[in-house]
């Protein structure tokens, strides 16, 4: 197997959450911090897709964002083709390195500018990339564009208003796709949309991936679309990766708690009559994580080594897989 396009080693993200200084001295209380990201670790092949699922507020969109350099990270490496892209993105090299990693925003109606037109919303990465030599050059790639995300060329004319919500993140789409990238970072691209627009907007994205050998980072928590989507999934659990395995094997048989709960809130519209686990308890607060598995306070296998001791993400026969209960085969 050929190197990865994409590398992520030990990502971490802390936030400071801290009230105002003086607030701190009158109240009495300590500097705050969330570990949105903590210790994440993948690589994805190039031309394939890796979704990332997990609750509101587990860390996928903070990896993304770290991804594409709109954060740094507080330590960890990301790299694009061995390329380190802080280092990259720091030096002389950050232009080109732009070009060939895009970002596809989460809400279509605020990503886009309302008092551009398309051509001009289209056209920008062109012209700060040097990618366009006129005016007349500009619209014709637009229009390219546009038709390559099934809209008309003559909608370069038209403004962000004048679309709706699918038609929008086809812009988007078309707007990432401008600087002819390899790496597409995909934030819940689909979750402001219709069931059916969703599906649109889907096949449009496999499509371009299989005619230009894109690669995705695709951030979902519906996972329907990231069945439809991925080729791999990681389940992240309050900044940490807690399973990652082929697409196939992750919905046939999940190992880790989380991912059965996760695939137990699925209604089984096939009335199988498989056991099902029910959701147990909240997501804890992220400033203040329970000791050891994060998980462990609404796990039904948890047991007092997970209550102790943080489990590592470890290969256990074929899938990434960090759970104390599967490591000792007390998972079923």
């Amino acid at each position: 197997m050929s190197a990865p396009l994409v590398e992520v080693q030990d990502l971490a993200k802390v936030f400071d959450v801290s009230p105002p200084w003086l607030n701190r001295i009158v109240e009495r209380k300590p500097r705050a911090f969330v570990h949105a990201v903590d210790g994440v670790s993948f690589s994805i092949q190039r031309g394939r897709t890796l979704a990332l699922v997990g609750e509101s507020g587990c860390g996928k969109s903070t990896v993304a964002r770290l991804l594409v350099g709109l954060h740094g990270a507080t330590h960890g490496a990301v790299r694009i083709d061995g390329e380190d892209i802080a280092r990259t993105l720091a030096g002389p090299g950050a232009l080109k390195l732009r070009r060939r990693m895009q970002m596809i925003f989460q809400d279509p109606y605020a990503s886009l500018n309302p008092r551009w037109k398309v051509l001009d919303i289209v056209a920008e990465p062109l012209r700060e990339h040097g990618l366009v030599a006129s005016a007349a050059d500009a619209k014709a790639r637009v229009g390219k564009l546009l038709d390559a995300v099934g809209l008309n060329p003559a909608d370069a004319d038209k403004f962000p208003h004048q679309f709706s919500g699918g038609q929008r993140q086809r812009i988007s789409i078309a707007r990432a796709l401008a600087t002819q990238p390899e790496f597409l970072v995909c934030d819940e691209p689909t979750s402001a949309l219709d069931v059916s627009v969703q599906a649109q907007v889907l096949n449009i994205m496999k499509d371009l991936q299989r005619e230009q050998g894109l690669t995705y980072l695709f951030i979902s928590h519906n996972l329907a679309v990231v069945r439809h989507m991925a080729d791999e999934i990681g389940v992240m659990y309050l900044g940490r990766l807690v399973e990652v395995a082929d697409k196939t094997e992750l919905f046939a048989k999940p190992r880790h708690p989380y991912t059965r709960m996760l695939l137990d809130a699925i209604p089984d519209i096939h009335m199988s009559g498989r056991a099902r686990t029910p959701v147990q308890g909240e997501v804890p607060n992220p400033l203040q994580p329970p000791n050891g598995c994060s998980f462990h306070p609404r796990c039904p296998l948890a047991d007092e080594r997970c209550r102790r001791e943080r489990p590592p993400l470890l290969e256990i026969r074929g899938v990434r897989v960090a759970c104390h209960a599967v490591e000792e085969g007390r998972a079923g």
